[in-house]
């Protein structure tokens, strides 16, 4: 599943590893924020014993391919004071690391998982991180009008194909910003495969954000999608619906 290459940096040594790879995405991060990454671990290691969270442990893994992998969202686009919502949240990757590096986002973590909702509240709440949870389903939430269409950037780790992803998460964003769906470094047939569900949910394909994460050979991409209109009021449908009929 990983491929970390040597690189120098200290193995286990999770604020060094995120301190380094940050400087390598040519990013800024408080002294603060780095000691903050050492908690969120610790933290994660313990819950997770308990509760489902992640596949990913250790201190080099959880550093390079949760917390870095995240933070190369930064990249892009604009993050500055961005209302942001994070979709099927999880263990809070990448919603709470981009809250970490950019203090200045308004950052709403959605989970349809309690368990995961509960995590990412006590979490956001030990390191000081002002947050909003939900814990929903996301075509639920996106039909809600305090939710729907009012975030600069909806963004989603979701193991799922892209033209479902459209149409759970482009709901949420307002004309003019943006949806990032983290993917593989190829991600053409997935592409390919929603541009029609991208134009019907009143959206158009920007570019692929292609990064490697620092301290690996791993590479990824962000799919940058924009908004350019409203989404019709009948989107998202039922997930089996989604699921049996994708756009």
């Amino acid at each position: 599943m990983r491929n970390i290459k040597p690189t120098g940096f200290d193995n286990g040594n999770v604020q060094e590893i995120v301190a380094r790879g940050v400087e390598e995405l040519g990013l800024d991060l408080s002294p603060g924020a780095v000691s903050a990454y050492e908690a969120y671990f610790a933290f994660l290691e313990e819950r997770g014993r308990s509760v489902n969270l992640t596949a990913i442990t250790g201190a080099d893994d959880v550093a390079r391919l949760h917390f870095l992998d995240s933070i190369a969202l930064l990249k892009s686009t604009r993050f500055v004071g961005a209302r942001v919502i994070d979709v099927g949240s999880g263990a809070g990757f990448p919603g709470v690391p981009l809250k970490i590096t950019e203090p200045s986002i308004d950052l709403t973590l959605l989970d349809a998982t309690g368990k995961r909702v509960a995590f990412v509240s006590e979490l956001c709440a030990m390191l000081g991180l002002d947050a909003t949870f939900v814990h929903a389903r996301a075509e639920d939430a996106a039909h809600e009008p305090d939710m729907r269409e009012k975030y600069d950037i909806a963004v989603s780790r979701a193991v799922a194909r892209l033209n479902i992803l459209c149409e759970l998460c482009l709901p949420f964003v307002r004309i003019g910003g943006v949806f990032l769906a983290m993917k593989g470094i190829d991600s053409s047939v997935e592409l390919d495969e929603a541009r029609g569900a991208i134009v019907t949910l009143g959206a158009q394909f920007l570019e692929c954000s292609n990064y490697t994460i620092p301290g690996t050979d791993i590479s990824r991409s962000a799919v940058v999608i924009r908004k350019t209109a409203e989404t019709p009021g009948k989107y998202p449908r039922r997930f089996a619906k989604i699921q049996k009929e994708p756009l």
